[in-house]
């Protein structure tokens, strides 16, 4: 494993079944035995459909495995399931779709959300990474806003 200078890999135990299903999605197309060892150096990866606070852009694998890093702190994953995979052989580009599951720290609430991951390879590194996920699951998990015209995140959720 060699994982470039991301560090303790102890560090993202909360993302294993996140790490899993993108090196199955991704198996043949790059090399590596951990998710931090597919990104290439200078990787970029955009996170379009987020949540407030997290950042749009980040540039560089040591850059991810630092915005990982705290991942723990607020959601812990169980498993990671529904995958479905797209390759285009001839832009290098392949759209993972997928779930995840597990809980929120702070609230103990089911965290259950579902990504589309558009990730372009080259020279058997990922390059470039756009991610969307429900930001709905998570708001719901955390409690998050507490009140807002006069209702909890899981009655704005349902309507």
């Amino acid at each position: 494993m060699t994982m470039g200078n991301v560090g303790n890999i102890g560090d993202f135990a909360a993302l294993e079944p996140f790490f899993r299903i993108v090196q199955e999605g991704l198996a043949g197309l790059v090399d590596g035995d951990h998710f931090f060892d597919l990104p290439a150096e200078d990787v970029v990866v955009e996170y379009v459909v987020s949540v407030p606070g997290y950042p749009r852009r980040v540039r560089g694998r040591e850059a991810v495995a630092d915005l990982y890093r705290g991942y723990g702190d607020v959601m812990i994953l169980h498993s990671a399931d529904e995958p479905a995979v797209h390759r285009d052989p001839g832009t290098s580009v392949v759209v993972l779709e997928y779930a995840v599951h597990g809980h929120a720290v702070g609230t103990g609430r089911a965290h259950d959300n579902h990504f589309v991951s558009v990730i372009t390879v080259k020279n058997r590194e990922v390059a470039h990474w756009r991610d969307y996920l429900g930001p709905v699951a998570v708001f719901r998990a955390i409690g998050w806003p507490a009140k807002e015209h006069g209702k909890t995140a899981e009655e704005l959720a349902h309507g």
